[in-house]
């Protein structure tokens, strides 16, 4: 199989890395040339990596063709592309429906919708795909966990979600520059606020069948530091505003 990535920026990049790493069988990658340094970093890395001349070469040369664009970006190439009805093609494009890629694609190929994070680099991490497929579900579940949605209205709920990505790497910044304020060498509070936030997702994802609202209640003693942490960030109406972000992304990806 031969694989295509149109764009190169994180995602493009973390999914590659994922593949080549992983135990996915394919004979050639094939990526933009548009970012040049990440080009360049993945063909050095991996021996099966190639820089295409353009995008429809791409196209010309690949079985499956990832977009990985901005949906600006992504408005204006993607009709100007010639595919093939053999083709898979699958889409990281957040805000450009199944309807409207069908509509800019013209033939009557196979498109997959799927949102995979930087993670998958890791060859972890959910990548919710629309419409299930099983040879796109084998294929992410080998660098990830697939979650297959039936609809597209529903899988905005789980886009929405992958939105906050950024939002958690700064609070984990925050705490790491309070540390540093407070005279921690900023190595050891670097290592100290990912090694417990990467314990703590680990404890609620082993514990995910569960209502998480008993992990909250299990990490809090009478008046100790759990408590009045949540209590105050509560009274601040910081979980207010979190949900009020979903809503806003959410409102955004439904137009």
């Amino acid at each position: 199989m031969k694989i295509g990535f149109i764009g190169t920026g994180k995602i493009a990049s973390s999914v590659i890395i994922g593949i080549c790493s992983s135990k996915i069988s394919f004979t050639k990658i094939l990526i933009s040339p548009r970012n040049k340094s990440t080009a360049n970093i993945l063909r050095r890395k991996f021996k099966r990596v190639y820089i295409a001349k353009n995008n429809q070469q791409i196209v010309n040369n690949c079985n499956w063709v990832f977009l990985s664009i901005t949906p600006t970006v992504g408005k204006k190439i993607i009709k100007e592309l010639k595919f093939k009805s053999n083709q898979t093609i699958i889409s990281f494009i957040s805000t450009i429906t199944l309807a409207q890629l069908k509509n800019a694609v013209k033939v009557k190929a196979k498109i997959i919708r799927a949102i995979p994070l930087p993670p998958i680099s890791l060859k972890k991490g959910p990548i919710p795909i629309y419409p299930p497929n099983k040879k796109v579900k084998e294929f992410f579940n080998k660098i990830g966990t697939t979650v297959e949605i039936k609809n597209e209205k529903s899988s905005i709920n789980f886009w929405s979600t992958s939105g906050m990505m950024a939002s958690y790497y700064e609070m984990l910044r925050v705490m790491i520059d309070w540390l540093v304020k407070k005279g921690v060498k900023e190595d050891k509070a670097q290592k100290y606020v990912t090694s417990l936030f990467l314990a703590l997702s680990e404890d609620a994802y082993i514990n995910s069948k569960k209502n998480l609202r008993l992990l909250v209640k299990a990490s809090q003693t009478p008046k100790g530091l759990n408590e009045q942490a949540l209590k105050e960030l509560t009274k601040m109406g910081f979980y207010k505003s979190l949900e009020k972000t979903l809503n806003n992304i959410h409102k955004r990806l439904s137009r």
